[in-house]
């Protein structure tokens, strides 16, 4: 009886003297299945630590303003009644500019400037900025900036890039050099030329505080449905400014969705 005893002792520790041996085993793979993660590979490791850079696509605001801007990078002929129409209403935009229709439209660029339109920076050649070297993405924005500057005296602040192609280069050079990077948060898809009626829907719905849109002064339905949307956002209780106006002063923060909200209050050291 006593060595049927001692028997199941030992067949008692050799059991769990196998389950600590395996258990050692299991943390000891999955220590090294975690560093290979984050060490093994050092390029990896830096692009997952990396943090995504983003536009403004919209902002924090519960003052009922909005932005509208218009994107000019081909035609001109409509530029000139887009401007009569928000003289009408009342209303100051952005006109984000390439430095081609620049060239084209001088007297234009000087008009919307005079009557007190913000200048936007969109590009000098409007190519996909994410595939540029920072030199390139430098020579795109000087080129355009110093051609405005000599015609009306203006030189941006706001850069939207064309296609609203971006990278965290294309975002941190513009910074660096002194630009406020913008998308929008409402897309009236007026280039697509379906008409005037979608164009005013895509416009004018769920639109809300801090929402920037976005417009080309070239659309086929532009002038027709101009004058039905600033009616409407004035009916809803909106006022329409500049981009410069919708963005937050002082530090700011962004948001995984682009929105821009005032940095957090810091509490100082006692």
């Amino acid at each position: 009886m006593i060595k049927r005893v001692e028997r199941t002792r030992e067949i008692q520790k050799a059991k769990e003297k196998k389950r600590r041996h395996a258990w050692a085993l299991g943390a000891a793979m999955l220590l090294c299945l975690v560093s290979a993660v984050y060490v093994s590979d050092a390029d990896t490791a830096e692009v997952v630590a990396r943090k995504r850079e983003l536009p403004v696509y919209a902002v924090d605001r519960s003052d009922s303003k909005i932005a509208i801007s218009f994107d000019a990078a081909w035609g001109g002929d409509k530029t000139e009644k887009i401007l009569d129409i928000l003289d009408e209403f009342g209303v100051k935009t952005t006109f984000f500019i390439v430095d081609i229709w620049t060239e084209r439209f001088p007297e234009l660029v000087k008009e919307i400037a005079a009557r007190g339109h913000d200048i936007g920076n969109h590009s000098a050649t409007h190519p996909k900025m994410s595939t540029l070297s920072r030199e390139k993405i430098l020579q795109e924005l000087n080129v355009m900036a110093d051609h405005a500057e000599k015609i009306c005296g203006v030189r941006p602040t706001l850069f939207r890039p064309p296609y609203g192609d971006y990278n965290n280069d294309v975002v941190l050079t513009a910074r660096q050099a002194g630009y406020e990077v913008v998308q929008w948060s409402v897309d009236s898809l007026d280039w697509k030329n379906k008409g005037v009626q979608p164009l005013i829907d895509r416009a004018t719905r769920n639109v809300k505080s801090g929402d920037i849109i976005l417009f080309h002064n070239d659309s086929k339905y532009i002038l027709d449905a101009l004058p039905t949307i600033l009616k409407s956002y004035r009916e809803q209780g909106f006022t329409v400014v500049p981009v410069s106006q919708i963005l937050l002063p002082g530090e700011t923060t962004i948001d995984a969705q682009g929105i821009q909200h005032p940095a957090p209050a810091t509490i100082p050291e006692v």
